[in-house]
C-alpha cells in the first residue's frame, strides 16, 4: 500500500470518526448521561459492534465526546481572556462564558460531569463520573498556564498560579453545577458575585514583565 493510499484510507477513517461522534452528540442532547452505546449505534445506523471498533469501548467513546467539547470551551475561555478589555471585565466575561456554555447545552454538561444512573435498551449506560475529574484537571492546568504566563505572583508563582487555577475552576464549577440544577439567581448576578470573590488579589497583582497582560 502507497502513502496516498494510506493517507486517503486514514482520511476516510477521520471523517467516519466525526460522524460518529457528531450522531453521539445527537443522542447525548436528548438523553444526558443517560446516553447508550446502544442509542447512539442506533442513531448512526450501525451496529454496536462496529461502534466499539472505532472507539474501542464505552470509555474510549465517552474521551472522545470529552475532548471534543473540552476542547471546544476551552477556546471560548482563551477568547473572553484574551478579549482587549479590563481585567475585571475580562475575568467576569471568562466566568460568563463558562455559565453559558453549561446553561446552553445542560445535557452535554451533564453527560460530561455527572454519572449514569442507569441506561437505556440493554446499556448500563457511561460510567462517566470517574471521568470527570480529569477534564476539571486539564481545565484547572490551563487557567494555572494563562496565570503563569500573565500575572506577577512573586516568589514561587508557578505552584501559586496552580493553586490559583485549580482553585477557580473548582470554584465555577462547584457554582455552576449549583445554579443550574437550582437557578436562584441570574447569570449575571452569580457572575458579579464570583468575580467579587476572586477580585481582591486579581485586583492587587500587577501584569507579568513580558507577559500578554491579564
Amino acid at each position: 500500500m502507497d502513502t496516498t493510499q494510506r493517507t486517503e484510507q486514514q482520511r476516510s477513517a477521520d471523517r467516519r470518526r466525526r460522524e460518529l461522534l457528531e450522531a453521539a452528540d445527537r443522542v447525548v442532547l436528548r438523553d444526558g448521561p443517560h446516553a447508550s452505546m446502544n442509542a447512539i449505534a442506533a442513531e448512526a445506523g450501525i451496529t454496536k459492534p462496529i461502534l466499539y471498533r472505532h472507539f474501542g469501548d464505552k470509555g474510549g467513546l465517552y474521551a472522545a465526546l470529552a475532548k471534543r467539547h473540552t476542547d471546544a470551551l476551552l477556546g471560548s475561555l482563551r477568547a473572553a481572556l484574551d478579549a482587549p478589555a479590563e481585567r475585571r471585565e475580562r475575568v467576569e466575561s471568562t466566568l460568563d462564558t463558562y455559565l453559558a456554555a453549561i446553561e446552553a447545552r445542560p445535557q452535554v454538561y451533564r453527560f460530561l460531569m455527572h454519572p449514569s444512573e442507569g441506561g437505556q435498551g440493554g446499556d448500563q449506560g457511561f460510567d462517566v463520573g470517574k471521568h470527570s475529574a480529569p477534564l476539571l484537571r486539564r481545565m484547572g492546568e490551563e487557567l494555572a498556564q494563562v496565570i503563569e504566563e500573565r500575572v506577577d505572583l512573586g516568589p514561587g508563582s508557578q505552584q501559586l498560579a496552580r493553586v490559583w487555577g485549580h482553585g477557580i475552576v473548582g470554584m465555577m464549577h462547584a457554582a455552576g453545577d449549583w445554579w443550574l440544577g437550582e437557578r436562584p439567581c441570574s447569570r449575571a448576578e452569580l457572575v458579579r458575585s464570583l468575580a467579587d470573590l476572586l477580585w481582591g488579589r486579581l485586583a492587587a497583582a500587577g501584569d507579568k514583565i513580558g507577559g500578554p497582560g491579564f
